[in-house]
């Protein structure tokens, strides 16, 4: 599906159901069922930025190029958002171990004092 807009705002609803000629209602049913959360302005009208109209792309193309259905919308949003966090997590992940990597090796290079003392020991039985 392709991009409709490269600008940045917010758009109201009557604007985005004729950019992607889809009737306000639909809007209004996403918006119901929790796969869009367009923000309100004080008079309480929703406004749908540019990350809005990028997950409204994502949801059109699963409705009208693959035939799923809301619920199964629903779970593939879900799936998403978490796989992003999982994502996000890993990437935390790496760099803490990449730190401390970091932290070792440099430590494993400095001298670490004097070292060692050297120890005599006594040969024989002592008399």
């Amino acid at each position: 599906m392709a991009t409709k807009r490269k600008s940045k705002g917010a758009y109201m609803i009557s604007a985005v159901a004729e950019m992607y000629d889809i009737h306000p209602q639909t809007l209004r049913l996403y918006e119901r069922e929790g796969l869009l959360r367009p923000s309100r302005s004080e008079g309480n009208t929703r406004l749908y930025t540019d990350e809005d109209l990028e997950r409204l792309e994502f949801i059109l193309n699963l409705a009208r190029d693959l035939g799923v259905n809301i619920a199964g919308i629903a779970i593939v949003l879900q799936m998403r958002e978490r796989m992003e966090e999982m994502n996000r997590q890993m990437q935390h992940f790496v760099e803490y171990v990449r730190t401390e990597m970091i932290t070792r090796i440099h430590q494993a290079q400095q001298p670490q004092g004097p070292g060692l003392v050297p120890f005599k020991r006594p040969v024989g039985p002592k008399k």
